[in-house]
């Protein structure tokens, strides 16, 4: 079966580049050992996170591992004899715990398939190294010219990227390198349109640009075959590191931090912000900009891996530029990046952290000028200036370019509106994920500000005077509610005034007969009374006589 024919697995969704955290929850002895139980994040996301068992001898593996790197590791040393003691138990964890932070805060033992494997041994389980063997075996099928001369192992930082050395066998002294890599999370291309893309980039000719010998992609993969290079890259040139050595040999601890000349730091930041506005006005996106992209060729230096942004891999320095809102396009991540290989040509080394609030003594203050401009503070408040405004900075406006090398790299209308949706998905993806870091942030920067012990204070403070507030509205009612009642009860003991003497009755009238009362009676009564009415007899009255002493009297 030949390569392009194999049949389609889909792109990778998982980004290998999202931050793994490990915290080691608690412990528990078994026998004659203990093992450690620990709880591993996937970037912000809780709900994004699983539980891992490991035991003390597999961090002694893991550690012997990481040897390579020459780095020093703070694992806790073995003890023979009472390692099953309570207190020993948790001072180890403690050390272990330190041992998880140190490794996954170093940016290139983070991103090792080592580590990978030790924390999600799950979602990399398999061995990548064989699947790229058997697409390489089903491509020479198709074109059996080229030959493996050996796996380049562990050269790049990828976990599903991998190298090969090869020759043409009628050619069997010349080198080439060939690299295979699968789908990530970023592919937004069709099928179609993802082969015609890698297909097309063996016609690019540019002066900085690293020529593509041959390119071929399916619905999984692709694989990119380029002259080797016995030089290496600028990476190699800066760390003084041999180009066939793995990666964390390379990079993790040089033996001598050493920067460039001002000369060529100035020359290769011209050519690499040439070759950067030239993909930007084609409309071809890259984003994969660092020091092991960047391919010597005597003193010009030529860009490497332009099908990432293709094949959807995501970015070296994508953990960084996810942190700040202003870096929302494929054109700033360009310049985010170029940030990052100025700094680290002319200090020699990378920046120990992302933005640098004070820059070392520089060859130039013009460096320091651009460097400012993009990886400080108030860059990343501020926004990425452009390459065409880079390349106005003193820094680079005065450097000649004296290679005349034609350009050359034409793209389809039809794919060049492809390559523009597919980079709104890239920017898209990339928008969201800073969205969802920066609340993630501004929650947790509350809940720490709500439990610190400054605010547990003020919290204490305003609670007391709260309460004595509270206290004090509470007697003020109690005193008005007493108050109240006192001069309620006052009033219903004091005696009112007694009520002015009533008239004396008027003299009885002995002539007018006397008015029955009209009060309710009951029945017997009213019947005895109304008998008395009935039996009147007005002849029975008595006769009165009547004194009459109303006529004046003249004496």
């Amino acid at each position: 079966m030949a390569f392009m024919e194999k049949p389609a697995a889909g792109k990778v969704l998982l980004d290998d580049t999202a931050p793994l955290t490990a915290v080691i929850e608690a412990s528990q002895s078994l026998h004659s050992h203990t093992e450690y139980i620990i709880r591993v994040q996937r970037g912000i996301s809780m709900e994004n996170s699983w539980q891992i068992i490991r035991r003390y001898s597999d961090f002694d593996l893991l550690n012997n591992s990481l040897q390579i790197s020459a780095l020093s590791l703070p694992l806790p040393p073995k003890k023979l004899i009472g390692n099953m003691d309570r207190e020993f138990i948790a001072e180890r964890q403690k050390g272990l715990q330190n041992y998880l932070n140190a490794i996954t805060s170093n940016h290139i033992l983070s991103n090792c398939e080592l580590v990978k494997k030790f924390l999600d041994p799950n979602s990399y389980s398999v061995n990548y190294t064989e699947i790229a063997l058997q697409h390489v075996s089903m491509f020479f099928r198709s074109e059996p010219k080229w030959e493996v001369v050996e796996p380049l192992k562990d050269i790049g930082w990828r976990i599903r990227k991998k190298y090969f050395l090869m020759k043409i066998k009628n050619q069997p002294k010349e080198r080439l390198a060939l690299s295979w890599a699968d789908l990530g999370p970023d592919k937004y291309l069709s099928d179609k349109d993802l082969q015609c893309a890698v297909k097309l980039l063996s016609s690019c000719s540019h002066p900085y640009i690293y020529k593509v010998t041959f390119a071929m992609a399916n619905e999984s993969s692709a694989l990119v075959i380029r002259p080797f290079s016995e030089k290496g890259t600028l990476k190699d040139l800066i760390y003084k590191a041999k180009p066939k050595d793995p990666f964390l040999k390379k990079y993790c601890n040089p033996k001598k931090i050493q920067g460039l000349e001002l000369q060529q730091i100035k020359t290769f930041g011209r050519q690499i912000l040439e070759v950067l506005k030239f993909l930007h006005e084609k409309g071809f996106p890259y984003g994969h900009l660092h020091a092991s992209n960047v391919m010597m060729d005597g003193d010009t230096c030529r860009l490497l891996d332009l099908e990432n942004s293709l094949l959807g891999l995501p970015s070296f320095y994508r953990s960084y530029f996810t942190q700040f809102r202003k870096i929302n396009t494929l054109e700033s991540v360009d310049v985010h990046c170029f940030g990052h290989l100025l700094y680290e040509m002319t200090y020699g080394r990378p920046p120990d952290s992302v933005p640098v609030d004070s820059f070392p003594p520089a060859p130039s203050t013009s460096v320091v000028t651009v460097l400012e401009s993009i990886i400080s503070p108030e860059a990343m408040k501020n926004g990425m200036p452009t390459v065409s405004r880079l390349l106005q900075m003193p820094l680079f406006s005065d450097v000649l370019l004296t290679n005349s090398e034609k350009t050359q790299f034409k793209i389809p209308t039809k794919l060049k509106e492809a390559l523009k949706t597919a980079k709104e998905c890239i920017e898209k993806r990339l928008v969201e994920e800073q969205k969802q870091i920066h609340q993630h942030r501004r929650l947790t920067r509350a809940q720490s500000h709500y439990g610190s012990e400054e605010e547990k204070k003020k919290r204490k403070i305003l609670a007391r005077k709260k309460s004595k507030r509270s206290s004090f509205e509470s007697g003020e009612e109690q005193t008005m509610k007493y108050s109240n009642s006192n001069n309620s009860a006052g009033a219903s003991t004091i005696p009112s005034p007694p009520p002015p003497p009533a008239a004396p009755p008027p003299p009885p009238n002995l002539d007018v007969a006397t008015q029955p009362d009209l009060r309710p009676v009951n029945s017997t009564s009213r019947g005895a009374l109304l008998s008395s009415i009935q039996n009147f007899q007005k002849g029975g009255l008595k006769k009165t006589e009547t004194c009459d002493y109303s006529a004046p009297r003249i004496s």
